[in-house]
């Protein structure tokens, strides 16, 4: 067996850690709006846009790793990522100026208000 394709299989596929191409959500009810948690491992604020459009809350995350090491010996393998995650969510009209958003240790929340209903009345005519 040749060095390089020992390394080849010790360092195969089934030791790497398994990429998604989701982001795991809960979202709770609270008096006065929502609050949506994200979990986005592996990701920097800078690496995540979120906007909202037509009543729907788009999140979009890019990741790359790249990783140029220079150490002593030959190069045998060297891991390089790059990756793209969204989540689509219809959230209704609400007032875009007060959805708030915040990262924090691999973690996206995000908090809007509910939509306010309006009383309609109107009257049916009968035929």
């Amino acid at each position: 067996m040749l060095m390089n394709d020992m390394f080849d299989d010790f360092f195969g596929d089934s030791y790497k850690e398994p990429k998604t191409n989701a982001m795991l959500c809960d979202v709770r009810e609270k008096d006065d709006g929502y609050e949506m948690n994200l979990a986005m491992p592996g990701y920097k604020k800078e690496d995540i846009k979120i906007d909202f459009t037509d009543g729907y809350l788009n999140i979009n995350a890019d990741s790359s790793k790249d990783v140029d090491e220079k150490k002593e010996g030959k190069l045998i393998r060297q891991e390089r990522y790059h990756g793209h995650v969204s989540r689509r969510f219809y959230i209704g009209n609400v007032d875009e100026s007060k959805i708030i958003a915040a990262f924090e240790n691999g973690e996206l929340k995000i908090c809007f208000p509910k939509e306010e209903k309006k009383a309609v009345e109107s009257n049916i005519a009968i035929e």
